[in-house]
């Protein structure tokens, strides 16, 4: 169930210059239905500031997408220090290394696919997600390339383990259902993706 929780924007200064007409207009634009609005501004003058008086007077689930990894992640800090109470999150590639399969005719070689995945960048995706079906104040800062080749919402829904304080539920239902979900069982490398038993304490 998604919280009703409100976009505040915290900030130490208040907008100042052109802001405050941008953000009025911005605001009065979108009220009105209009769909496709731009924003220019040379680099220094606020822009993400005025976005996030945009955003605050908006009231909606954002999705601010980006040409590349660098500009997101400076995004990602600007507005979460912007919207401190809400939920900012990061969706990018999680692939610190992506090599795909390839064919060199000129010496018959073969390139295997290869790949290495950043753990903490992936935790950073499966959260954005999660705030996405908890919560209504959410910010997904994306790259571009980040919308290409999503899994269905329905389906991740399906694929969840809700568990939360309080709740009664039988050990032998959680192992079932964290086994469905293509959890594995090892009791002693304990680490992401797995679960361990002892006795009756489930560890994930």
């Amino acid at each position: 169930m998604a919280s009703d929780r409100k976009f505040r924007l915290v900030s130490e200064y208040g907008a100042a210059g052109d802001q405050p007409r941008a953000i009025k207009e911005l605001t009065e634009a979108a009220s009105h239905g209009q769909k496709q609005l731009c924003l220019v501004g040379v680099t220094g003058s606020g822009k993400t500031y005025t976005m996030a008086g945009f955003l605050e007077n908006l009231q909606k689930p954002a999705l601010v997408l980006t040409h590349n990894k660098t500009l997101a992640a400076q995004l990602y800090r600007e507005f979460r220090e912007f919207f401190p109470e809400n939920a900012v999150e990061y969706f990018v590639s999680y692939y610190d290394y992506y090599q795909p399969e390839a064919y060199v005719p000129s010496s018959d070689t073969y390139i295997e696919k290869d790949s290495s995945i950043n753990d903490e960048i992936d935790r950073l995706r499966l959260r954005a997600t999660s705030s996405l079906l908890e919560r209504n104040d959410v910010i997904i800062v994306s790259s571009v390339s980040c919308i290409y080749g999503l899994g269905s919402p329905e389906e991740y829904r399906h694929s969840l383990v809700l568990l939360e304080k309080g709740l009664n539920i039988e050990r032998n239902d959680v192992i079932r259902q964290l086994l469905h979900i293509q959890y594995q069982r090892n009791d002693l490398d304990f680490s992401r993706g797995n679960f361990r038993v002892r006795g009756d304490t489930v560890e994930v």
